[in-house]
């Protein structure tokens, strides 16, 4: 099952993305996949929103993985430069960790992802509109798609 929802402004794609960090728990996984510039970072910083942190979320693609406290841990992960490398960091404890983690371009790390999360794709259409997709691995993640989606806010 994949859920759709078309983004006219980046204000709706934060206003989502904060919907469903509110909804997020302690080990969840989220994939980000779009082109550079699809709104990836926009959508995580509004996901962070939703989270309660409070400091500025910016891309990590040079430090590889950003920490961000809040309600629940922020672990924002760009692994766009590990798309030719064998070296392991370590995914797996934060993706076991006490937080959220956001991974960025995770089609490059597919072999350390868990067994279940959730992969939202932003595509740009037409106009400035973006089509974000919501694609659940699991259970936990077709509740939580569900739940989303129920608010007619959210809805389009």
């Amino acid at each position: 099952m994949v859920f759709t929802y078309v983004s006219k402004t980046e204000e709706q794609t934060s206003i989502i993305a904060g919907r469903l960090g509110t909804l997020l728990e302690q080990n969840d996984v989220i994939t980000l996949e779009g082109d550079l510039g699809a709104g990836k970072t926009t959508f995580t910083k509004g996901l962070a929103k939703g989270l309660e942190i409070k400091k500025v979320v910016n891309s990590p693609t040079f430090s590889i993985i950003k920490e961000y406290k809040g309600r629940l841990p922020l672990y924002h992960m760009d692994v766009y430069r590990l798309h030719n490398s064998d070296e392991d960091l370590g995914f797996e404890e934060y993706f076991e960790g006490n937080g959220v983690s956001v991974v960025e371009w995770a089609h490059y790390i597919k072999e350390y992802l868990p067994e279940e999360y959730l992969t939202i794709t932003i595509r740009l259409i037409d106009d400035g509109n973006r089509e974000i997709t919501f694609e659940p691995h699991g259970s936990r993640y077709e509740s939580l798609c569900k739940e989303l989606f129920v608010d007619e806010n959210i809805s389009n």
